[in-house]
């Protein structure tokens, strides 16, 4: 029998399926009758495939992302902080509210990486979580948070549709 503690997953790199990979756990999570919340840093569409099969399945997923970061000097980029910001306090509050066994915060990794995020504060809120599982999404994960993860899987691309100018497809991409 397994000692019940804190877990946590990164799912980073430059390729393609972090986000599915993770997805894929939230699924399993809930076909063992745990609670799974899922919070998307950076994403805003509600129009993607994951997002209604997982609802369809019960799984909650809130986005508080607002797309396509902008560099840091475009006159749009401190909304998308801001609203990293108020999705980083929704996580936190989520993190120790003790009604979730698996918290998925999706491209937190990028947040962190495209600077709307502060690494010390999601290192600590990590820290702090009480037992649950974790897992972190995004391209850019720096060497602290993977030194506070248990596990940290690398995606890197071999070969991808996109680069011979076939278009995100339905279902696969999206």
């Amino acid at each position: 029998m397994s000692e019940k503690r804190k877990n946590i997953l990164i799912f980073t790199g430059d390729g393609k399926g972090k986000s599915t990979a993770a997805f894929g756990m939230a699924v399993r999570a809930f076909g063992h009758g745990q609670r799974v919340l899922i919070i998307q840093f950076l994403k805003q569409d509600q129009s993607v495939g994951e997002l209604a099969g997982l609802k369809k399945l019960g799984i909650e997923v809130k986005q508080v992302g607002r797309g396509f970061v902008p560099r840091p000097d475009h006159s749009v980029y401190e909304e998308h902080r801001q609203a990293a910001r108020e999705g980083f306090a929704l996580a936190c509050e989520a993190l120790n509210s003790g009604e979730h066994d698996l918290i998925i915060l999706d491209e937190i990794c990028g947040a962190v990486a495209k600077g709307l995020l502060k690494e010390d504060e999601v290192v600590n809120a990590l820290e702090a979580a009480p037992l649950l599982n974790i897992v972190l999404t995004g391209r850019g994960a720096t060497e602290r948070l993977m030194a506070s993860a248990d596990t940290v899987s690398e995606i890197h691309p071999i070969k991808h549709a996109l680069s011979k100018g076939v278009a995100a497809r339905k279902g696969v991409e999206f």
